[in-house]
Order: C-alpha cells, then structure tokens, then sequence
C-alpha cells in the first residue's frame, strides 16, 4: 500500500483517488477551494462532474497543501494554467524521497515548457513522471479498461508509479520519451477542437478521419523537431490519445469544437463548456512553437486564425484544401 496524495480535485483527480483507493492505497485529495472540499468531505460525490462516482469514507479531502508531507507518490492532476502556482505552493512539503507525477496534459503559455519541465523547475531534486494516454475520468472512475504512459528520465520513478497503479483495470506501459508523451497529449488537444468543429459543421466521416490523420502527422513532425521520437506518436499518447479525444462527447475539447463548428464564438464556447479547454492554449503555445523550429502546421495555423483572429470556419476548411499540392510520404514518419 502506498501513501498517495492527489492535487486537484477535479474529474480527473477524483477517478484516480478512487481508482487508487479501491486498490489498497491510502489516498488523500487537495484543494484549493474550500467549496470543492465542503462538496467532497460531506456529500463525497461531484454530481456535476463525476455524476455517480463516490468517494470513500476514508478518502481524505483537503485545503492544506501541507497534506503532501509523508506522501510516496503525489499526483499532480490540475488544469494545466495550474501547474506552476500549486507546484509552487507544494515545494516546501514534498518529502525528498517522493515520486511526482503529473496528468495534465498541456503546455504552459508564455514559457512553452512541458508541464513535467514546470514542476522540475519549481521543485528541485526530482524527475516527473509524465502520466499520459487515452483515458477519460468517466471511465477510469468506473473501472473500464483503460491502458496508459508512465514516461521518465529516471526509469525507476516509472516504475514505481506502474507498480502503484496498474491494476486489473488500468494497464501502464513504460517509455523514456517524456518529449514525445507529453508532447502528444498536449497537441492532440488542438487537433480536437478542429474534429469538433468539423462535427459542428457536419463535414462527415471522410473530413474528420482527414483531420485526424493529418493532424497526427503535424503533431509527429513537431514532436521530432523538438526531440520525440517518431514512433512514439504512434502509440497510446500519440494516436490513441487521438482518437478518444476527437470521437467521444467527454471530451471537452471536442464539445468546445462542436459549438464553434455550430456558429458560437470560441471565447462564448469556451465559457459554455465552463471547464478548462487544454487545446485553446495549446493551439497558441503550438504555433509559436512551429514557427520557432520552421515546422510546417497547416492545420494548427487555421486554428490560430479561427480562436484567436475569428477567422470564418468554413474558410478555414477551404484554406486547408486548396494548398499547394503535396506528397503524402512524410520523413518524420519514414526516416527519410
């Protein structure tokens, strides 16, 4: 059994403490809202959130970030414009032996780090292990068979957090390309909303899956230029990652891109959805970055124009087919 403390008490935060506890662990949650915690610590569900999904009476429910002392594993699970401010507020508690985990997936605006590289920058002496893959709440929560990443430098950390983790519903496979995990669960994000959109504007089968395939293939050369490796992308934080979130309605990114496919503005939609959208920021941190390597992101440009510059949808689509023709051989994927 292991001591583990969950940092945000979100959707995601709650299916993991009670993932986590239904296999043994001792497992706190923390907050920074004392109505989230009043919520949890009397009525131990969020209906909004995770309707039907209890708590354990002895699940503990926090404020007190000091809650992270003593902790074996702590678990970072808070929109991703959090990151830094609770790694920050946590630092002083984390014991030094501790393994840290992150599964936000996103990137931080205005500096572009991975969010494993935020909390390694706010707290010394420790490398992250980036949780990543297809893997909504809803699900977790209810114990369906879910597979995820547990990537890190150190491959001991990995290993220890598989070893806590994985059980007869959540299989965890390892790999040392934090780069290329992270990168793909950030990134897919945008491809997303773009898939939503297309549903909005009702596009079909053949538009989606084209938004979707070429979408990987932006992500996978940025991915590369910046250090992944290729294969990666083509795995669970790649591809898989993808598909879930571009196909189910718990995705918010895809609701969001639904609405705005529907004729909503985006600052509107994302007031709607009225939780984090990972891929708004994503699509703005993606382009910079793009442009910074010289990477070619049609798709992750149009996107831009769309969220940020209110460029028509309809025009957007046009702008994506009518580029220069193409090969469809890429060298990030054949080595060439």
């Amino acid at each position: 059994m292991a001591k583990i403390v969950i940092l945000g008490a979100g959707g995601f935060g709650i299916s993991l403490a009670v993932m986590a506890r239904s296999y043994g662990n001792e497992v706190t949650l923390w907050s920074p809202f004392q109505e989230e915690v009043d919520l949890l610590t009397y009525e131990r569900e969020n209906k909004k959130l995770l309707p039907g999904v209890v708590l354990e009476p002895d699940v503990g429910v926090s404020t007190d970030i000091a809650v992270a002392e003593g902790a074996q594993l702590l678990l970072f699970a808070v929109p991703s414009q959090a990151v830094r401010s609770t790694a920050q507020k946590v630092a002083p508690h984390v014991p030094e032996g501790a393994v840290l985990a992150n599964v936000a997936k996103g990137l931080e605006n205005g500096t572009q780090l991975r969010l494993t590289q935020v909390i390694e920058s706010e707290i010394g002496g420790h490398q992250v292990v980036a949780l990543s893959g297809p893997s909504h709440a809803e699900e977790v929560a209810r114990g369906v068979p879910t597979t995820i990443v547990a990537a890190c430098k150190v491959r001991a950390n990995a290993e220890y957090v598989q070893t806590v983790l994985m059980n007869p519903n959540l299989r965890i496979y390892l790999n040392d390309d934090v780069v290329g995990v992270e990168l793909g669960g950030a990134l897919k994000n945008v491809i997303a909303l773009a898939a939503g959109i297309s549903d909005g504007l009702k596009l079909g089968d053949n538009a989606k899956a084209a938004l979707m395939t070429r979408g990987l293939s932006e992500i996978a050369r940025l991915g590369v230029a910046m250090g992944g490796r290729s294969e990666t992308f083509a795995g669970l934080t790649g591809v898989g990652d993808l598909i879930v979130t571009c196909t189910s309605m718990h995705s918010r990114n895809r609701r969001c891109g639904l609405l705005i496919g529907q004729g909503m503005a985006a600052t509107d939609a994302l007031k709607q959805i009225g939780m984090t959208v990972e891929g708004y920021t994503a699509t703005l941190v993606a382009r910079e970055l793009s442009l910074q390597a010289g990477v070619e992101m049609p798709i992750v440009e149009q996107m831009f124009q769309v969220l940020y510059n209110g460029l028509d949808c309809r025009q957007g689509i046009k702008n994506l087919m009518s580029r220069p023709r193409k090969h469809e051989s890429e060298q990030v994927w054949f080595g060439e």
